[in-house]
């Protein structure tokens, strides 16, 4: 056999290994009670903040702790705490997307993203 037939064998198998790699370790939407059940798998969690709880955050005391509620599309509500510092606009997100693990209840989220309302809406304006 020739080599590049080797070689190429070779790059295709790393290929399909990064593939499969990559097909595994993406994590879908999902819902508080899916992340409870599966504590040790990383989820995306897509809800609104519950503006009834307080959230906690003191920079003073710890700069990368932010603790809040979030109810999911089903409805359930868990403490999220997020392990960075609190989010610029967070009061004016529309909706959330937490990603972490739930640890005994407690949703531990990595990152966070934020929908914002858009300053564009579909409403035309009259310019002059």
């Amino acid at each position: 056999m020739k080599k590049i037939y080797i070689i190429a064998l070779v790059l295709i198998a790393i290929a399909v290994g990064v593939i499969l790699t990559s097909l595994n370790s993406t994590a879908t939407y999902s819902n508080f009670k899916e992340a409870e059940s599966q504590p040790n798998k990383e989820f995306h969690i897509v809800g609104k903040r519950d503006t009834t709880e307080k959230e906690i955050y003191n920079p003073l005391q710890n700069p990368d702790r932010f603790e809040f509620y979030l109810i999911d599309q089903l409805g359930e509500k868990r403490k999220v705490v997020l392990h960075k510092s609190k989010p610029q606009d967070f009061e004016k997100s529309e909706q959330i997307v937490v990603i972490g693990k739930m640890n005994n209840g407690v949703f531990e989220a990595d990152d966070i993203l934020m929908k914002c309302p858009s300053k564009y809406n579909n409403t035309p304006q009259n310019v002059q």
